[in-house]
């Protein structure tokens, strides 16, 4: 890895009183000095304008997506894309393919319904009409990773907590839509995307019309478990009530994949005749066609302005793929970006990077070297496309609902994180004289729930004013 010329910030930056309208709003809401870390430097002239704690340990939460997307940006480059491949294991002749069709995973993070829909087509647009063997996955471009997705909160439903996977389509998550209509004595159901293998049991009653109450018993459950391929609903809608959406993780990746496969594969007049298998690709393979992802610097725009959790997962695993070798395994990834910080003299003695989205109790940096990684990237050639990743202030992604103050909007593009019992942003300020700052916010404190946002808010708008 090629050493750059130091632009870190000094890890001995001293601690300073607190301007008297932060200090105030500390207390306001009941958090103490030492539970903040800040720091604010002018990019111009290096010039300190707010320091504290900036050497603690903190957890970071999502800010540290901020990381993870810069090096990876640097160390890949703009326009790296993932590829997603599909082989013939056979002979294809006059629509048949007489053996396996093989899709190689390759760790795209954005493999929409829509992007896998595209591929299907592609597919069949190759005369394949009919398979008489299996449909066979390779996920070795990642090693196998632990997919108990209730590890850590016990939501495995939600889609912040799909793991990665070679080949994760629509981040394994469906939405069931009911609505107030009858069909088959039950409420309608639409499920989008539907995997052909999926047991829906939908046992939904309409009752009355009392529009207040509408869907407030129903109940989604998994028979079978989180990874299971059934899934139950119960309770009861309102009749002509309008509907109600429900957006759930399911099964496990390979079973989500072929089951979205064989659906849109059959719509589309194809025919399957075998099942899923799970191996590597065989010698004897032949390379049907290739779909490209969207480029890494779309790619950090959409981790980073909406906090998406597995994208940002399946970059740090990326970084271990392309760097370390295949399979990739986290510890590649964390090893890819500790080289990188040691490389641009960026001091993270103590830190731990765990999976690089902030989806973590365990993950620890510190204020000043996160503002150093900032700085880095702001002086870097890939200033442009890191700094339009990052939500801006009042317009869109997780700042669109913040900092709407008069001359504020637009000038700010910070990284927000939020689990419990920390807050914190990390970004970029344009303030109204015109200078940029890099700042640094992370509280770790019980009463963050309630009043850590407001604290930041303070700071950012005193930032803002000097």
């Amino acid at each position: 890895m090629i050493l750059m010329a130091a632009v870190s910030i000094s890890a001995h930056a001293r601690d300073m009183s607190l301007p008297p309208v932060i200090a105030q709003s500390m207390r306001d809401h009941g958090l103490p000095d030492g539970s903040l870390s800040v720091f604010a430097q002018d990019i111009s002239n290096d010039d300190t304008l707010l320091s504290l704690n900036g050497n603690q340990l903190r957890s970071p939460a999502s800010t540290i997506k901020a990381l993870t997307t810069y090096v990876a940006l640097d160390v890949l480059g703009p326009t790296f894309t993932w590829k997603t491949r599909a082989f013939i294991d056979g002979t294809l002749k006059t629509g048949v393919l007489n053996g396996n069709l093989i899709i190689v995973g390759g760790g795209d993070p954005y493999m929409t319904a829509e992007r896998w829909w595209r591929f299907v087509t592609a597919i069949r647009q190759q005369g394949v009409k009919t398979i008489t063997g299996d449909i066979v996955i390779d996920r070795g471009y990642f090693a196998p990773i632990d997919n108990d997705r209730s590890s850590f909160d016990g939501a495995p439903e939600k889609s912040y907590n799909v793991v990665p996977d070679a080949l994760l389509v629509n981040f394994q998550t469906s939405q069931f839509t009911l609505t107030g209509e009858l069909e088959n004595s039950k409420s309608a159901l639409v499920v989008d995307p539907l995997p052909a293998n999926l047991d829906v049991d939908n046992q939904v009653n309409l009752r009355g019309r009392n529009c207040h109450r509408g869907y407030q018993d129903l109940r989604v459950s998994t028979p079978a478990g989180a990874n299971g391929n059934q899934i139950s609903l119960s309770g009861s809608a309102a009749k002509g009530c309008g509907q109600v959406t429900i957006a759930r993780a399911i099964m496990t990746a390979p079973d989500y994949a072929y089951g979205t496969f064989r659906t849109y594969f059959e719509q589309q007049g194809g025919q399957i005749k075998g099942g899923l298998k799970l191996q590597t690709l065989t010698p004897s393979a032949t390379l049907l066609l290739t779909q490209e992802s969207l480029t890494l610097g779309e790619i950090i725009r959409l981790i980073n302005k909406y906090s998406n959790n597995v994208m940002a997962r399946t970059l740090l695993l990326t970084l271990g793929a392309e760097k370390i070798g295949i399979p990739a395994t986290q510890e590649a990834g964390q090893r890819v970006i500790n080289e990188w910080l040691q490389a641009h003299h960026i001091d993270n003695h103590d830190w731990v990077i765990d999976n690089g989205a902030g989806l973590s109790r365990t993950e620890r940096v510190t204020a000043i070297g996160l503002a150093s990684v900032l700085k880095t990237a702001w002086q870097s050639q890939w200033m442009p496309e890191f700094a339009a990743s990052l939500p801006l202030a009042a317009t869109d992604g997780t700042l669109r609902n913040r900092f709407s103050s008069t001359g504020m909007r637009g000038r700010m593009r910070m990284k927000t994180g939020h689990l419990d019992d920390v807050t914190a942003v990390a970004g970029y300020v344009n303030a109204a004289s015109g200078k940029n700052y890099v700042v640094v916010i992370i509280i770790n404190h019980p009463a963050t729930s309630y009043g850590g946002d407001d604290v930041q808010a303070d700071i950012l708008r005193w930032v803002f004013g000097q």
